[in-house]
């Protein structure tokens, strides 16, 4: 008879442990957003226009993993407040590309500096070579687990 293997203790869990950090690093990113009046979406959609101005909601919602009617949202509320623009109607299909306004990079300086904090603070202890093997393994983990 084969012995099936179960999760076993959650402490020892990978998953649970990895949950447990993102759960962690999400509260942490929530409190030194609040005072931006920024959300997690809100901050990730941002970062990723300033890496990447011109994306589409589609792509926006890909990068920031919400569905594309949450990104609508998100990006209509930081069109009111004069962070984001998007053309008013589309060049080609239905595509609408946003791109920071001076307003929303001011806005993206300080979310970021404020997040960066955040994953220093997570990160104390670790040498530069651990944080890189993290990350590799992390992006590791994903990918085993991405449809092929």
């Amino acid at each position: 008879m084969v012995q099936q293997e179960t999760v076993g203790p959650v402490e020892n869990a990978v998953g649970y442990v990895l949950k447990e950090a993102a759960v962690a690093l999400r509260t942490a990113m929530d409190a030194v957003l609040r005072p931006l009046e920024l959300t997690v979406p809100q901050y990730s959609c941002l970062e990723l226009l300033g890496q990447r101005p011109g994306l589409s909601n589609a792509e926006l919602a890909r990068g920031t993993f919400v569905t594309r009617q949450s990104m609508n949202v998100v990006l209509h509320g930081l069109e009111e407040r004069g962070l984001v623009t998007r053309p008013a109607t589309a060049a080609r299909g239905r595509e609408l590309p946003a791109q920071l306004t001076p307003a929303g990079r001011d806005q993206l300086l300080a979310a970021s500096t404020a997040v960066r904090a955040v994953e220093k603070r997570m990160c104390a202890g670790l040498s530069p070579a651990r944080q890189q093997d993290l990350l590799e393994t992390l992006a590791a983990c994903a990918r085993n687990l991405s449809p092929a």
